[in-house]
């Protein structure tokens, strides 16, 4: 299993972000992936800088370090059009070591523009006509689309890598998995689930990759961690049907208002156990998954735990 570390753009500025990228390297994460928000999900967290401009920076501060959005929503903040263009660029500033993560989105992130948030339903429609587009482009040449939720007039990609970025789909149930076993080149969840995966391999994911995600919170004080974990992940709890609907930080404040702390310490291991890290992230390798990226909750705590990690977690989870 390769683990990799989360730029979480809602608890950490621009700079701070690249710093930490390079931070991760150097400690042997394997990649790194980066959150990709319009806003935080609480205002304790207190960031949101732009994730595209971030990976470009990163792109170059960095030598090897694979790069991923986890994830992206190519239906409304970004036309389809403008996300193969920024996946395209970013491939080419890495090197080769981009790979473009997308989903359905959040109401959090993407009502800013205004155009409303239909159902799930409609929401995978979009996405399914996104990664069409999406492909279409990165196989160069001019594209024009009249769809039901897009329409592309005479679109070209003039700077195209000799390798697109692999497509990754989020997950959560049935439909989302038939959708990108169809039209991913690897599956994204936030859930330690075989049935995702058993559901993506069925509609034609079969041997491809899978990506998870684990919320952490390392502090040799775990009281300390605790704390902090509440105060900017006890939304975490919620649910992708919940989370997904909310419209901004007041709601989720709202939701989470009776969560706690010892609540988000049950879900989301805190202090400076290793094992107890290492157990967190067993349930992924178990069900199947290749690839765990991690979260360290908090932003100003991301040095100490680069370093404990490179000295601790990281030979530990190797032994998995």
């Amino acid at each position: 299993m390769r683990i990799g570390y989360t730029m979480m753009t809602e608890q950490r500025g621009p700079a701070d972000l690249v710093d930490d990228a390079v931070r991760a390297e150097r400690a042997g994460f394997d990649f790194s992936v980066i959150s990709d928000h319009y806003f935080p999900w609480l205002d304790e967290q207190g960031h949101a800088p732009n994730a595209w401009a971030v990976l470009g920076a990163t792109a170059r501060a960095t030598d090897a370090l694979p790069l991923m959005t986890y994830v992206t929503c190519p239906t409304f903040r970004y036309h389809p059009v403008v996300v193969a263009q920024q996946a395209a660029t970013v491939q080419l500033l890495s090197g080769g070591r981009f790979r473009l993560g997308l989903g359905s989105g959040e109401n959090l992130n993407e009502h800013v523009v205004g155009r409303g948030w239909p159902a799930a339903a409609v929401r995978q429609e979009m996405l399914a006509e996104a990664v069409e587009i999406i492909r279409a482009l990165f196989a160069g040449g001019y594209v024009t689309h009249h769809g039901r939720h897009f329409q592309v007039d005479g679109a070209k990609l003039w700077d195209l890598p000799e390798q697109p970025p692999p497509i990754g789909v989020a997950v959560s149930g049935p439909v989302s998995c038939a959708l990108a076993g169809r039209l991913a080149d690897l599956v994204i969840a936030v859930q330690p689930e075989r049935r995702l995966l058993t559901a993506f391999a069925e509609h034609g994911g079969a041997g491809k990759p899978a990506v998870g995600q684990v919320p952490i919170c390392f502090d040799r004080d775990r009281d300390a961690a605790v704390t902090r974990a509440h105060q900017q992940f006890r939304w975490f709890g919620g649910g992708w049907k919940v989370n997904a609907d909310l419209p901004g930080t007041a709601g989720f404040a709202a939701a989470s208002a009776y969560v706690r702390p010892e609540d988000v310490a049950e879900s989301i291991p805190c202090g400076s156990r290793t094992e107890d890290f290492v157990a967190a992230v067993r349930p992924y390798l178990e069900a199947g998954f290749d690839e765990v990226a991690l979260i360290q909750v908090g932003g100003d705590s991301q040095p100490a735990f680069t370093d404990w990690a490179e000295r601790e977690l990281l030979p530990a989870l190797r032994e998995l």
